[in-house]
Formats: C-alpha cells, structure tokens, sequence
C-alpha cells in the first residue's frame, strides 16, 4: 500500500497543472518548445516555478530565495522564453498565433511547464521524499474506510 500511495502521489503531483486543450497549431509549437529546450533550460523552468510558488506567503517561510535571485530567475526565465518564441520556435509561433489566437502561449508554456515538473518529479530525491509521507499516513484508518489492500 506505501508504494501505491507514493507512486498516486508522485502521478498526482506531476500532472496538476490545469489539463490544456490545444489545436493543431498549438499542438506544433509545444513539441518545438519541448523539443528545443534542452536540460539547462528546463532548470531553469523548475527554479524559476519554484521560486514562483515559493513567493506565495503561506510557503514563503520555507524557501530563501531572496528577491535579487528572484529577480535573476525573472531574466533568465524572460530570456529563455523570448528566445524559444522568437528564434528557436519563431515559425511554430507565427503559425499557432495565426490560426489559433494568443491563447496559445500560455497552452504551449503550460504544456512545457508541466514537462520540465515531470523532470522534477521524477527525481529520486524527490521521490523518496514523497514517498516519506506513506510512513506518517493512519493506514488502519485508510483500511477501514477503502478496505484492506491486496
């Protein structure tokens, strides 16, 4: 049951960004965002969301990331994505933006977004600390409420 628990968690976690919905324009321009992004840049996605998530004020206590290193992630993460828009990704852009409306740079960077956190969540730090919360969780109490595992 630990195992099942970690692995629903782990499953959970990496895929909750909202799902998308993307036309076939959008569809083009999020495989040449993934496809051209390589795994420095997807790095820097994960810190740059960390950092992101980690201003919220009820998480804010857990993370020191100060405002200049913020600010550093702001730049690089602003680079990267003018970057992939207009250099790496520029026809992909121009054809998505076309048909498909403005709506397609954000579906195209949540798409990418959510493949640089798989890359994050699949890290097996971060699984084993994941799977940590099985050890604290009331397993008689699960048990009785959804039945015995098998």
């Amino acid at each position: 049951m630990k195992l099942k628990i970690a692995a629903f968690i782990l499953v959970f976690a990496a895929y909750s960004l909202s799902a998308v919905a993307a036309g076939p324009f959008t569809d083009e321009m999020s495989k040449c965002l993934v496809k051209n992004t390589n795994e420095t840049d997807r790095t820097l996605l994960i810190r740059w969301i960390f950092a992101a998530m980690a201003s919220h004020p009820d998480v804010k206590v857990l993370s020191n990331v100060s405002s200049e290193k913020g600010d550093e992630l702001n730049k690089d993460a602003a680079n990267l994505m003018v970057a992939l828009l207009t250099k790496r990704c520029k026809s992909e852009t121009q054809q998505a933006l076309k048909y498909e409306g403005k709506n397609t740079i954000e579906v195209s960077f949540q798409i990418l977004g959510q493949v640089a956190m798989q890359g994050l969540m699949t890290n097996p730090d971060v699984a084993k600390y994941i799977a940590g919360l099985a050890s604290h969780m009331d397993k008689k109490a699960l048990e009785n409420a959804f039945g015995a595992s098998k």
